[in-house]
């Protein structure tokens, strides 16, 4: 049965909304956070395992020092106080995906304490969001239920369980509650989670793949009325994995944590799922408070000492923030801010700086990506890298362009040639053909046929009107099979009427 929702403006009119997020990055290390099975995304289903990551009896866990390093790096970058010594503990909870039935997290003495991320909104608004830990754990295995609807739970007939993830290192990053954001809050934590795949890509830490899991968030939201302080009665709507999931799932469980307020009732601290189908949450189990948990220190690991030096030298290495190379490519590139948000928008900044570097100028590159490879990426409903076309593909493009070989008209057929998969762009020019038309008397012998065909237009440019120059050039265009340059033809046309 559907639920009743208030309308949002009313909701956030009505109500104060407190948000939290808990972001699962997944680090990009070769092998697992406490053993050394080799990782690998979409590798065959429990082939990636040691006994260790299946918690065999006498297996004992050995830190991953790369995971730990990845952790102090995006602690840095977070502003985080990074704590000298850290613990890991055991989460005790019983999920077929837990091959040891607890998970080894840090509880009460994490990697990374507190820090902030200022994120910057569309209009050029910058919102702090207050951090309040970064912690080290391992991953669950993954469950695949059969027979349900979209491999949901419900009406599958059984699961399957797959524990290769199962010990992937991961970073989990919790924010504070987060106030004063009213009715911007589902564009602020959008933006919070745009910031910190950008963070852990330019770090190097983690692909920040939502779509693969390599990062995904717990969505917390409470509502008290307005002119309240105490926080009211939370929803956590799990394992979120798109930002624009994100964003409807802040704006749906407003609208519905309002309507229930509103009319008398009371929320239920409980687990939530998202449901991209009906762009609805469905109430899971009753949230779990810490102490249930069970917390205890893992006897098999020794606590991290993490030196000031270490973390010193580990801060020389850290390259450009996202933020700071923004602002130098706007510069370098000569952007407005509208333009620079495009840009970012469409997920499409670091296919254009690579272009750029393959050769193509900053115009081009972008025209094309936001152009006509960012409404074939729409059409099919992925994201740019997604496309078969690469970043030198584009640039080569516009080389051929620059080399007067292919004119616009051609450069597009080429590029979507590229897209449908039939190679690169040299194969495809060649494979049909693709030219400028450079025989002067080819060229020629059109015009004069245009201009010959066409009295009427051909005596207004006479006279010195060029509005009709346009028909002539589609003219000879047609007669060229679209591979004549316009610019040469304009030129030949004023050539021709002037002699």
């Amino acid at each position: 049965m559907a639920e009743h929702l208030m309308k949002y403006s009313d909701a956030v009119k009505e109500f104060d909304p407190v948000f939290g997020l808990e972001t699962h990055v997944e680090l990009c290390t070769n092998t697992k956070l406490f053993c050394p099975a080799h990782i690998e995304f979409g590798g065959e289903p429990n082939t990636q395992l040691t006994p260790v990551s299946l918690g065999l009896p006498g297996s004992l866990p050995v830190v991953n020092r790369t995971a730990v390093d990845f952790a102090i790096k995006l602690g840095l970058a977070l502003h985080c106080h990074i704590n000298e010594w850290s613990q890991f503990s055991r989460k005790n909870y019983f999920y077929p995906d837990m091959p040891r039935d607890y998970q080894i997290s840090q509880f009460d003495k994490p990697t990374n304490g507190e820090g902030y991320l200022d994120v910057e909104l569309d209009d050029g608004t910058v919102f702090r969001v207050p951090i309040e830990r970064a912690h080290i754990e391992d991953d669950a295995g993954k469950n695949t239920h059969v027979g349900g609807t979209d491999g949901r739970i419900e009406g599958a007939d059984h699961s399957l369980v797959d524990y290769n993830r199962a010990g992937v290192p991961l970073i989990e990053i919790v924010t504070k509650p987060v106030e004063g954001a009213g009715e911007r809050v589902p564009e602020i934590a959008g933006a919070y989670m745009r910031a910190i795949r950008d963070i852990v890509r330019a770090l190097g830490i983690s692909h920040g793949r939502m779509e693969q899991g390599n990062m995904r968030a717990d969505v917390n939201i409470s509502l008290r009325r307005k002119g309240d302080t105490e926080l009211g009665t939370r929803s956590e709507t799990k394992n979120v994995n798109s930002f624009h999931g994100i964003e409807r799932t802040l704006q749906y469980e407003i609208r519905r944590q309002a309507a229930i307020l509103d009319a008398g009732g009371e929320i239920l601290q409980e687990t939530r799922h998202w449901d991209e189908a009906t762009q609805t949450t469905a109430g899971g189990r009753v949230k779990s408070d810490a102490n249930d948990y069970r917390y205890f220190p893992d006897p098999d690991l020794v606590m991290l000492h993490i030196t000031p030096e270490h973390i010193d030298e580990i801060s020389k290495t850290m390259p450009e923030m996202p933020a700071e190379r923004r602002k130098r490519l706007q510069k370098e590139w000569g952007l407005s801010d509208l333009e620079m948000r495009d840009l970012i928008n469409a997920d499409a900044l670091d296919l254009v700086e690579e272009t750029v570097k393959a050769g193509a100028g900053a115009a081009g590159a972008r025209k094309w990506w936001l152009g006509e490879i960012s409404r074939e990426a729409n059409s099919r409903g992925v994201s740019l890298e997604e496309l078969p076309i690469t970043p030198s593909d584009v640039a080569q493009v516009e080389k051929l362009v620059a080399d007067g070989k292919l004119n616009d008209k051609l450069a597009k057929q080429t590029v979507v040639g590229v897209l449908a998969g039939e190679g690169a762009p040299d194969e495809v020019v060649r494979k049909h053909g693709y030219q400028v038309v450079s025989d002067d008397g080819a060229l020629e012998k059109a015009v004069d046929e245009a201009l010959a065909q066409n009295p009427d237009i051909a005596e207004k440019l006479r006279s010195g009107n060029m509005k009709p120059m346009g028909a002539i050039i589609g003219a000879v265009m047609k007669a060229t099979r679209g591979q004549a340059d316009a610019k040469a033809v304009s030129a030949l046309v004023i050539k021709k009427i002037k002699g």
